[in-house]
């Protein structure tokens, strides 16, 4: 269990203020001169002996994404993003980082421009996020002020941050697409290569990170990466922030430490499962695009990336989705792929094409209106969109889908024989009656 003196977001619930004094006295802004002294190459190694993955889902080294951009500064600029298009079903976490932690992410805006020999930085903020854009906004004024960040600052790396609100597409959330967007273009992914570090907002070398993989990066530097590492499992190291809604008696946001179990993660913060462990039934680990996973694989696993992969699942964003056994899972993973099908691009015929499919022919097993063999069907197409599209939404569209038939098909299979046998009584009748 992680212990308070451990925690990076002291202020996730904001039970204090959010401005500038305040997080000072929290310990940002400490130290940040001394950091950027040391260097990109000490910044960069010392994020990789940290062990930190990107928080945004696909947990990739964090440290080793910032060695790819170019290590000399030439006719291009270089610029960090960061992804604050948070829209993933489920995921409520960099909205809280948003609102009461802020002067973290801007501090870590700052430091992790310096690793990328950056002077610029964009946040893409979600649609939606009216307020969090409004906190951001004001702490951005208060570090402009105090001339913590800007031309010829107190921190000696001249910088500027810019806030950039969306207009509330799931699909801005792809890192090409958000580039796209922010370029002011119609939001859709971009073939790679070339990759972002090569050429990325307006062509030029950039890197995409989430807010959370941002926020904990001054946090690290100044505690030394082997104390973040000491967290987790190999592999899996630090904290992490973990959504956990549905069926458990106190749904919340909290800061833990990674590979925790997910019977102490619902045991300690939201007070059990509705109706006790016996009524759990299934769990969405990381996200609505990643595969449910049932009660009995899950109820004493490792809440980690390695651990939920080997589970044909994934951590994602760590938003985790509990499902008792009043759920109706066929509608409850009908209704996800509706989400998937309203947002998809267009772009790519598979997804464009498959997630409307996917989704009618799920509402249909949901009122048993089917024909057996259409299960095999339906896995057939989300083959055929899975690893076939530009971006991962067609991906996102097919997991939760082939998580439902892999792990109740049997829930399926008896929806249609319920919804076929009072039909087959009704005609057997009429029959009998003409007799």
């Amino acid at each position: 269990m992680l212990q308070d003196k451990d925690r990076i977001f002291t202020n996730l619930y904001g039970l204090h203020s959010p401005d500038l004094e305040a997080a000072k006295k929290r310990g940002a802004w400490h130290l940040t001169r001394e950091m950027l002294e040391q260097g990109p190459d000490w910044i960069c190694n010392q994020i990789k002996a940290s062990g930190l993955r990107g928080r945004g889902g696909a947990g990739f080294p964090t440290g080793l994404k910032w060695t790819f951009m170019p290590k000399e500064v030439r006719d291009r600029p270089h610029y960090l993003v960061v992804n604050a298009d948070e829209s993933e079903p489920g995921t409520c976490k960099d909205r809280e980082i948003l609102r009461h932690d802020p002067h973290l992410l801007i501090e870590g805006c700052m430091v992790a421009s310096r690793a990328m020999r950056a002077h610029a930085c964009y946040v893409y903020i979600r649609g939606e996020y009216i307020n969090e854009r409004h906190a951001l906004e004001k702490a951005v004024k208060e570090a402009y002020e105090a001339k913590l960040i800007g031309k010829d600052n107190v921190n000696g790396w001249d910088f500027d941050l810019y806030v950039h609100h969306g207009a509330g597409a799931y699909i801005c959330g792809e890192e090409t697409a958000l580039l796209e967007s922010l370029e002011g273009k119609k939001g859709q992914p971009r073939l790679k290569p070339p990759f972002p570090a090569n050429a990325g907002l307006y062509g030029c070398p950039t890197t995409v990170n989430n807010v959370e993989s941002i926020a904990v990066a001054p946090t690290i530097l100044r505690r030394g990466a082997q104390w973040f590492a000491g967290f987790g499992r190999p592999n899996n190291a630090g904290t992490k922030l973990f959504c956990i809604s549905g069926h458990v008696n106190t749904p919340c946001n909290v800061e833990e430490e990674m590979s925790i179990t997910f019977r102490d993660l619902i045991e300690t913060h939201c007070g059990g499962i509705r109706g006790g462990w016996e009524n759990l039934k299934a769990v969405i680990p990381g996200g609505s695009s990643v595969p449910m996973v049932p009660a009995e694989q899950i109820m004493d696993a490792h809440m980690d990336f390695d651990t939920l992969r080997d589970l044909k699942s994934g951590l994602g964003t760590a938003a985790v989705i509990v499902m008792d056994k009043q759920t109706d899972l066929i509608r409850a993973i009908a209704r996800l792929a509706y989400f998937y099908k309203h947002e998809s691009c267009g772009q790519c015929t598979p997804c464009r094409e498959g997630t409307g499919w996917m989704w009618r022919v799920l509402e249909r097993m949901a009122r048993g209106e089917a024909e057996h063999d259409e299960i095999d069907t339906l896995l057939d197409v989300t083959k055929q969109v899975e690893g076939h599209t530009i971006c991962a939404l067609g991906d996102a569209a097919a997991w939760p889908i082939q998580g439902l038939i892999r792990h109740f098909r049997h829930e399926i299979e008896d929806r249609i024989t319920q919804y076929r046998l009072p039909r087959a009584m009704v005609q057997g009748a009429v029959v009998t009656a003409a007799e």
